[in-house]
């Protein structure tokens, strides 16, 4: 079993034992989430797969409070954010904007990338070493920034 996963286990019993519900409530959707798949795709999931997979339903969330708060639903909107704090907890440190940016420019160099055709050759290099870390869509802007 994963490491991650095994944090993810004991930080639901101790959520469950301290009567925290809103974070139960947010442990019990990734473990259910990591369950789903491993009995969909019968595997076990590695560090790097939750990894995703946690980067995944960030994403998720911050487009959710996007639409409530074009919604007007400031509180349904505060509840994602609460999902996103628990969840980036299990997430690696964020890379800082300029950590982010010489990624993408070591990445530009070594692919030999000149133009936005050679993005997919970019962003399949700068991937790996940001995932968890960094905002796929700004990686991207960046990117593209620097292809332009």
């Amino acid at each position: 079993m994963s490491t991650l996963k095994d944090t993810l286990t004991q930080a639901t019993k101790d959520a469950m034992k301290a009567r925290a519900k809103e974070r139960l409530a947010t442990l019990r959707l990734i473990n259910a989430e990591i369950k789903r798949i491993e009995v969909d795709e019968r595997i076990e999931l590695d560090d790097a797969r939750i990894l995703a997979l946690l980067d995944k339903m960030t994403k998720q969330r911050r487009d959710s409070i996007t639409q409530f708060e074009k919604a007007g639903r400031a509180e349904l909107a505060a509840i994602e954010q609460a999902e996103i704090e628990v969840i980036q907890e299990y997430l690696p440190k964020q890379l800082t904007e300029t950590e982010i940016s010489n990624i993408v420019s070591s990445a530009v160099k070594d692919t030999g990338a000149n133009s936005m055709a050679d993005m997919g050759k970019v962003i399949a290099q700068v991937k790996p070493q940001v995932q968890g870390r960094a905002d796929m869509g700004a990686v991207s802007k960046l990117v593209k920034a620097q292809l332009a």
